[in-house]
């Protein structure tokens, strides 16, 4: 998981000679900065065979084998795991109201949740999730989106936000679990949990038009609304 990062990471770098006019983009937040859409457009191709041929049967099997609490546990419990990234990007922002409920949802769940298993932070105390992650940390100070991308398997994205899944990484704990073979695991199991909640990748798809325009702005318009939030 580190080596996909770091060349994740090192991908991006590779396209710095690409955004020598980041200023202009920065005061237009509207217009979507996309100068490399051909190859956008081929990978979003790419991964929409992947996604509905691949992934959805395997997300529909783990739906019928696996019922909806148990579903609702599992991401419960990797959810309440994820309670340091939520952590430092509250405190990145100056959120300390935020960070001070995130704490007390944490020791909520994990002592009277059996260990996030069940949400009691929101059931019964009232306690709020103020998910925050890195890239809507640099967004929060000021930093542009930047270019456009789309990784293989990985999906839409950004170059603020490409910086911040690094960053957030080694906010994760499951990114400490060794052997990394079973890290890996946990967070693509987290993954498979996570969507198999969602809607399908398919009916969410299914009134585009064109495919690349419809994913890419739908991506942007979602992390501008949760940076403002």
């Amino acid at each position: 998981m580190r080596f996909l990062l770091a060349f994740l990471f090192a991908m991006t770098l590779g396209f710095a000679d690409q955004i020598d006019d980041f200023d202009s983009e920065f005061s237009d937040k509207n217009e979507i900065y996309d100068p490399i859409s051909g190859y956008n457009k081929i990978m979003t191709n790419v991964n929409d065979v992947v996604y509905e041929y691949a992934f959805e049967p395997v997300i529909k099997g783990y739906k019928h084998v696996v019922p909806t609490p148990y579903r609702t546990a599992f991401y419960n419990v990797f959810d309440n795991l994820m309670y340091p990234i939520r952590l430092v990007n509250n405190l990145l922002q100056f959120k300390f109201k935020n960070a001070g409920e995130e704490t007390l949802r944490f020791v909520a769940n994990t002592i009277v949740g059996f260990a996030g298993v069940s949400d009691v932070a929101s059931k019964h105390y009232g306690l709020e999730k103020h998910d925050e992650d890195f890239g809507q940390t640099l967004g929060h100070w000021g930093f542009g989106s930047g270019f456009h991308i789309v990784w293989p398997i990985l999906g839409p994205s950004n170059f603020r936000d490409t910086i911040g899944g690094v960053a957030d990484y080694f906010t994760n704990p499951l990114s400490y679990v060794k052997p990394s073979e079973l890290s890996m695991g946990l967070n693509a199991f987290s993954m498979l949990n996570d969507y198999s909640l969602e809607i399908p990748y398919s009916e969410f798809k299914k009134d585009a038009i064109e495919l690349y325009p419809f994913l890419r702005d739908a991506y942007e318009q979602r992390r501008d609304y949760l940076i403002k939030e």
